[in-house]
């Protein structure tokens, strides 16, 4: 980790410093995600458990998966299961996982590559490892987030888009002590590639150990920040942070987050995903892999996927299900 990086950080547009008159966001909450098992029993770490709704909106769920370095014959994905009403985006930092559907999309996502699927009004799909990474086993670790869709757009028709990881906007610190990488949304006027139905930011930052990075903020937006790995501190307030914790912070115009002096042996850097958007404000009325506005809608979904509405396994693939 990290997949994507420069050889010369100094060569990167850098980040604006921060006004002083700038308003800090302070820390509102911090959880420590607990660990879970996902799909046919990869690990994950439940990244906004005992999150307040409230403060995630327009986010639903998170899961940083792995990271795990697994023996040959080990490597797990998932089967073949629906979404409905809102999108998936699937983070890759290291190690490979393949992706279908019941509409033929889908592809490969490597290291620093992010598999953006609008589920919309319903879709099948899998993720699994190449064949060469179950035999071989390897590093896996990525983040996969849940995006809630707007009533308007619950029963959008689906669509992928596929970020390679060399189309990311990377930006520096101003003293070049944190490499930024956007993956959707805007951050200090750099427009990440990712295309949104509800206006998000999402950013993955690696900070230096002692470096410091403070982010300019849409202020209508909320903003969560997750340690991938390392430690250090986060907000003005500068409240200890490590691997496996999110962190909840207010209003304001900026964010802080900085790297303690010295990690462990195993992490070179403090990793963190950068998150917020501007808040639906819509009822959310969830199970499972559906996520609409009210509990018949949710019915409906199961109805709808039961009776094979939302599509079905391809011919091809019909024996691995």
């Amino acid at each position: 980790m990290p997949a994507v990086t420069v050889d010369n950080i100094l060569a990167l547009p850098r980040i604006t410093e921060t006004a002083p008159e700038s308003a800090a966001r302070p820390v509102l909450a911090m959880t420590t995600a607990p660990v879970g098992y996902e799909g046919e029993g990869f690990p994950v770490r439940r990244a906004f458990a005992g999150v307040d709704l409230k403060h995630l909106d327009p986010f639903i769920h998170m899961d940083q998966m792995g990271e795990v370095n697994y023996a040959p014959g080990e490597p797990k994905g998932t089967p073949w299961h629906p979404h409905r009403g809102f999108e998936t985006v699937t983070y890759m930092i290291d190690g490979i996982m393949e992706h279908q559907d019941s509409n033929g999309g889908g592809g490969t996502i490597g290291g620093g590559d992010t598999q953006w699927m609008t589920a919309g009004g319903g879709i099948l799909h899998i993720e699994t490892p190449p064949e060469h990474l179950v035999i071989s086993g390897g590093l896996f670790h990525g983040v996969q987030l849940w995006v809630n869709l707007p009533r308007d757009n619950k029963m959008a028709a689906p669509r992928y888009q596929d970020i390679t990881g060399n189309k990311v906007a990377l930006l520096s610190s101003p003293d070049g002590g944190a490499l930024v990488r956007v993956i959707a949304g805007e951050v200090d006027g750099h427009q990440g590639p990712g295309s949104t139905y509800t206006p998000i930011s999402l950013v993955h930052a690696t900070i230096a150990p002692g470096a410091r990075l403070t982010l300019p903020w849409n202020p209508e937006f909320n903003a969560l920040a997750y340690v991938l790995a390392g430690e250090g501190t986060i907000g003005a307030e500068r409240r200890p942070v490590r691997m496996g914790q999110t962190t909840v912070f207010g209003r304001g115009d900026t964010l802080t987050v900085a790297a303690a002096d010295t990690q462990d042996s195993r992490t070179e850097s403090l990793e963190v995903f950068i998150l917020g958007g501007k808040p639906i404000r819509e009822p959310v009325a969830m199970a499972g892999p559906f996520v609409m506005n009210t509990k018949a809608e949710v019915i409906q979904a199961f109805e709808d996927f039961q009776a094979g509405r939302l599509g079905s396994i391809p011919a091809a693939h019909e024996t691995l299900a």
